[in-house]
């Protein structure tokens, strides 16, 4: 039996702004102290300064970047850790300063295990957004081509600069701008086997389109219009992608040389890193709506009188699969250097959350089946 996704969304919005607020609290706590220590309080307030951000908090130094002063532990799985049920330990990526006051982040623990031998993906990542745990990973901090999974912070960093940040996107007179789709975005989707929406060349779009052909379709077309549209130039716009990534505290691990996700030897993230920027894309309404969207129609236009049908093939097809919950959210991709991967969000019939991130499948059907498998086993609850 399913679960009516609008009342587990309303769930879910409690319970985010629940830990929004406790994640503020703590926020302006560690800031009160910072600030005592900074202004000479004595070496007591520093010291409980240092134990504080020990715990797992984080306050800004003088260059305004969140710093971290204890890792927390991100435990490694390898063929023969999890046979012989033996753990090697790193470090895991550190909590900064973002969305909300926090940007979210995840950390291993001594529970956290890895993948088993029926899920075929060679990198992948499931985690409790409200434990903020990772229940389990395959590789999930090594360095992979994220594909078209580039493309939630393609709409992600695009929404963000033009403004498109709250609940009131849908009134924003912006999205109904049109822009032309020139032969700079054609002949770059044609050299590089891109996968295109269909727009033409001379083609007058709209905002709002470009949005939803950038993730239903995956088109390369719709997110070099938009890129070039937000910042004038590819080149600039990706500038933008990065500074985003630096300031997700994600530089390290991440980068992108394109807006598409075309393959490039310096075009990398992980699958931590991609289910990080999927939930921070999932944070903002006009992203939220995009990638939960399981079909859309483009305006009707002089090239396309009644528009063009645009679909997620992924949430179209996993939302018959037994999962134990409901995707709300998901973008594909696929380069041959990456295999087919996905990058998903659920919610159990309590409201509680999950990440999904799976990368180097033989095919689209199997990355499928990975993706269902790894849900069956870590969402709490049947629905």
């Amino acid at each position: 039996m399913r679960v009516e996704v609008r009342g587990l969304e309303e769930e879910y919005q409690r319970r985010r702004k629940s830990r929004i607020r406790e994640l503020k609290r703590r926020r302006k706590r560690v800031e009160r102290i910072r600030r005592m220590a900074i202004s000479g309080a004595g070496a007591a307030a520093a010291a409980l300064l240092v134990f504080a951000l020990s715990q797992g908090t984080h306050a800004k130094g003088e260059s305004g970047v969140a710093s971290t002063v204890q890792r927390n532990r991100w435990i490694e799985f390898t063929d023969e850790n999890i046979l012989g049920n033996r753990q090697t330990e790193s470090y895991g990526p550190p909590l900064p300063e973002g969305y909300g006051g926090l940007y979210f982040a995840a950390y291993a623990t001594d529970h956290t295990e890895g993948f088993g031998e029926s899920i075929l993906s060679q990198y992948g990542i499931v985690i409790d957004v409200e434990q903020g745990t990772i229940l389990a990973h395959r590789e999930g901090q090594t360095r992979m081509n994220p594909a078209s999974m580039t493309k939630i912070l393609t709409v992600l960093t695009a929404a963000e600069a033009l403004g498109l940040k709250g609940d009131d996107w849908k009134d924003s007179s912006l999205l109904e701008d049109t822009l032309e789709i020139t032969m700079e975005v054609t002949d770059y989707c044609f050299v590089n086997g891109c996968s295109v929406v269909g727009f033409e060349r001379g083609e007058a779009v709209k905002v709002r389109d470009m949005f939803y052909g950038t993730i239903l379709s995956s088109g390369a077309d719709a997110a070099l219009a938009l890129a070039i549209y937000t910042s004038g130039s590819h080149e600039d716009f990706v500038e933008l992608m990065n500074q985003k990534l630096e300031d997700m505290g994600l530089s390290e691990t991440t980068h992108f040389t394109n807006c598409v996700g075309i393959y490039d030897a310096e075009h990398y993230s992980t699958a931590y890193d991609i289910a990080v920027i999927l939930k921070a894309a999932s944070e903002n309404p006009l992203c939220r709506e995009v990638l939960s969207a399981h079909t859309y129609v483009t305006c009707p236009n002089e090239v396309h009188s009644e528009g063009m049908p645009l679909s997620n093939w992924f949430l179209r097809r996993i939302e018959d699969k037994d999962t134990r919950g409901v995707v709300l959210c998901g973008k594909t991709g696929y380069v041959t250097e990456s295999g087919s991967c996905a990058a998903s969000l659920a919610v159990d019939s309590q409201g509680r959350e999950y990440l999904c991130v799976t990368a180097g499948a033989s095919s689209s059907a199997q990355c499928l089946a990975d993706q269902e498998a790894l849900y069956q086993r870590y969402l709490t609850a049947d629905v």
